[in-house]
């Protein structure tokens, strides 16, 4: 299975990047919101975090392998998940994915079925269910740093800030106020930290400090 590619990006189209790695030139399909990050892109070497899907009809024996592209293993993550949604499936999910994966998480942890139908392809039937089905599983999701840096956000740095927000929760500080302190405390998105307390730690210093 091919799960990353670096190469020099090509040609961006709507929904699909041409990279061009040794002689070889591959097609990835990818999101609009990753098209609309690699726009100033072009002409340069880029990373993507890749699956392979099949596409077509497998009982007519008329499918054809599709490589499709992310900006990173988080957002490769959250596709994977998207697609577990009865009615979602890849193509639903790739054309649904216009927004930053961390406004799509929060929408369903929210329980925003409005903003989830405006999605291209979903509308409000399956915006229910997709609540239904995701509402638990995306918070760390839905705290990804609202940053350029998004390669950092790999899962075990997602699993960290997940970790630190329950743990804030736990403290006694409200959703909204741990996610604030958690934004804060990752500002930026240079320093890694190791898990959950040296994180908690960092927060309250900060806070301290400001």
């Amino acid at each position: 299975m091919i799960t990353q590619i670096t190469g020099n990006l090509v040609k961006l189209f709507d929904e699909r990047a041409i990279l061009a790695i040794g002689p070889l030139q591959l097609e990835v399909w990818i999101p609009d919101y990753t098209r609309r990050q690699l726009q100033s892109e072009v002409g340069k070497e880029i990373q993507l975090h890749t699956i392979v899907y099949l596409d077509g009809n497998l009982t007519q024996g008329k499918v054809a392998p599709r490589l499709l592209g992310f900006l990173s293993e988080a957002e490769r993550e959250f596709f994977d998940l998207f697609c577990i949604v009865d009615g979602v499936g890849a193509k639903k999910a790739l054309r649904a994915m216009v927004r930053p994966v961390r406004d799509i998480a929060a929408a369903i942890e929210d329980q925003d079925v409005k903003l989830l139908a405006q999605l291209p392809g979903i509308g409000p039937a399956t915006a229910e269910r997709i609540v239904a089905k995701l509402r638990r599983k995306v918070p760390k999701f839905a705290l990804m740093a609202a940053r350029p840096e998004v390669d950092e956000m790999t899962p075990e740095v997602l699993d960290v800030i997940a970790e630190t927000f329950e743990a804030l929760q736990a403290l006694g500080h409200s959703e909204a106020e741990a996610r604030r302190l958690i934004d804060k405390g990752t500002e930026g998105g240079k320093k890694k930290f190791k898990d959950s307390t040296a994180l908690i730690e960092a927060i309250y210093k900060n806070n301290k400090n400001g």
